[in-house]
């Protein structure tokens, strides 16, 4: 690709990253919102003893703004590094169009980048964890995520290696073998974490760590799918057609 069709894909992933920014924060605040309410609701009902905390953002301003934000500079930053990240895959992967390369980079990404870590280092709301291991906390949840990454795409290069001598769907089977036995190692020798207060309510953390995953999903879905049907128009673009339906040539 000549740079003007990179810089092209940048613009367009970032578009993209917004557009699957709003309807993940729609989904943030339908389904999030209620599970940290009442989250932060459990957290105050069990502290009154240790006095009361200056609020320095309302919680008004968190649930709106603030949300809101987060949740579409986050969108636009992730379209633009998966966008730089489709540059190179499409292609290389395989024989796949660019919607479906969009659709299958979307998917590895999310579970590279969130799934996979999530189900060893699962999101918590607030009132559970101790403060004081944030930093540890924080540090295994992100040598997780670059592990899953990492492996991700050797994983990748496995499969494509093994394809002329295995055939592809041996050697898609391989790989993602290889991918899932090192990850398991992974998740029987990292340390565990297991912060949660006994009395916390068992069906909010369920419903808080679901309405996470439901973001993550429809971020990374309406991204693939936004991406990929922009990417498309730009890199296999219809010809113009007359009135009577012939159709006109285009300069070159």
């Amino acid at each position: 690709m000549n740079s003007a069709t990179v810089r092209n894909l940048l613009v367009r992933g970032m578009l993209a990253g917004l557009a699957a920014g709003v309807l993940a924060l729609v989904v943030a605040y339908l389904l999030g919102e209620p599970s940290v309410d009442s989250a932060i609701g459990f957290e105050e009902a069990h502290s009154h003893a240790h006095g009361h905390e200056v609020e320095l953002v309302s919680r008004s301003l968190q649930s709106t703004a603030g949300l809101a934000t987060g949740v579409l500079v986050y969108g636009v930053s992730f379209g633009g590094i998966a966008a730089l990240a489709y540059c190179f895959a499409l292609g290389r992967v395989g024989r796949f169009g660019p919607r479906a390369t969009a659709l299958l980079l979307s998917g590895t990404a999310l579970l590279a980048v969130y799934v996979v870590p999530f189900l060893k280092y699962p999101a918590n709301p607030p009132s559970v964890g101790d403060p004081d291991t944030i930093g540890k906390r924080t540090a295994l949840y992100f040598l997780m995520m670059v592990l899953s990454v990492l492996l991700a795409v050797a994983a990748t290069i496995l499969g494509k290696r093994l394809t002329s001598s295995l055939g592809t769907w041996y050697a898609t089977v391989v790989a993602v073998a290889a991918f899932a036995v090192v990850i398991g190692l992974a998740y029987a020798f990292l340390p565990v974490i297991n912060e949660v207060p006994g009395d916390f309510p068992a069906t909010l953390l369920w419903r808080f760590r679901l309405s996470a995953l439901a973001i993550q999903t429809v971020l990374w879905a309406g991204f693939g799918l936004v991406f990929g049907e922009l990417a498309e128009r730009m890199l296999n673009p219809k010809p113009a057609t007359a009135a009577s339906g012939r159709t006109v040539p285009t300069a070159s």
